[in-house]
């Protein structure tokens, strides 16, 4: 299972496409944060925050995660090299898990480098470190839990459909969708007493509650509940090859 892990992480960044994702991101964060002008520019708000990275980070990951697995069992499928794949003494579930720990790394390693947007923001405060620090830790851990989320919607995505583009459009879709879409269903009113409850399917119920600085038990098994269900869907999905 490690070495498929590696392998995978070496075959990203291998190809340009890695790097042009990783690029994509810190671009569109900073110019966000630090170029286009507006209440989101760290400048503009004359205060010492990363809430602007927080908030366009969710839904540059939106697009960023699906790039990143959309080729994780669509391209095997494609090549016809999943039954070789399969072929290897790992079970199903790690040579899945492989493919998404793989996926979590490289968001990671994306996110990584706004830790220099964290140390601007920080020597910029007056006083020097005047910054919500508890505030920030939470943003990171939920923006990390996040895309760990979306990495088990990408791989579920790619392990449907042999064509990348299709991968990509269905994960992009269903990211969307347990994002924002839940809670804009919710917020019709249409379902009485139960508009809560979609509400708080949704992830950015959790993702904002965790991005206040107050990691709930109730939000991190919610985030560990979501990839497992999309990763045992991965795991249906592929083990029905077997029944036709």
């Amino acid at each position: 299972m490690w070495a498929l892990l590696l392998k995978e992480i070496r075959s990203f960044l291998s190809s340009v496409i890695g790097y042009v994702v990783m690029a994509v991101f810190l671009l569109l964060t900073g110019l966000f944060m630090w170029a286009f002008p507006g209440n989101l520019q760290v400048l503009d708000q004359g205060y010492a925050t990363l809430d602007t990275l927080f908030y366009v980070a969710p839904w540059v990951f939106m697009f960023l995660v699906p790039a990143v697995t959309m080729r994780s069992f669509s391209e095997e499928k494609r090549t016809g090299t999943i039954e070789l794949l399969f072929t290897r003494p790992l079970t199903d579930f790690q040579v899945i898990l492989a493919k998404y720990f793989a996926g979590v790394v490289l968001v990671l390693l994306a996110l990584l480098p706004t830790l220099i947007y964290y140390y601007s923001v920080y020597n910029l405060g007056n006083p020097v470190g005047n910054i919500d620090q508890g505030g920030t830790i939470g943003s990171y851990i939920g923006l990390l839990f996040l895309a760990a989320g979306f990495t088990a919607i990408g791989i579920f995505a790619s392990s449907i459909s042999d064509n990348q583009v299709v991968a990509f459009i269905l994960a992009l879709f269903l990211c969307f969708v347990c994002y924002s879409g839940l809670e804009q269903i919710a917020s019709f009113d249409l379902l009485g007493s139960l508009d809560r409850f979609v509400q708080e399917l949704g992830i950015a119920e959790h993702y904002d509650s965790m991005s206040r600085g107050v990691i709930d038990t109730r939000d991190v098994v919610y985030f560990i509940s979501l990839s497992g269900i999309f990763i045992v869907l991965t795991k249906a999905v592929l083990q029905s090859r077997k029944w036709s």
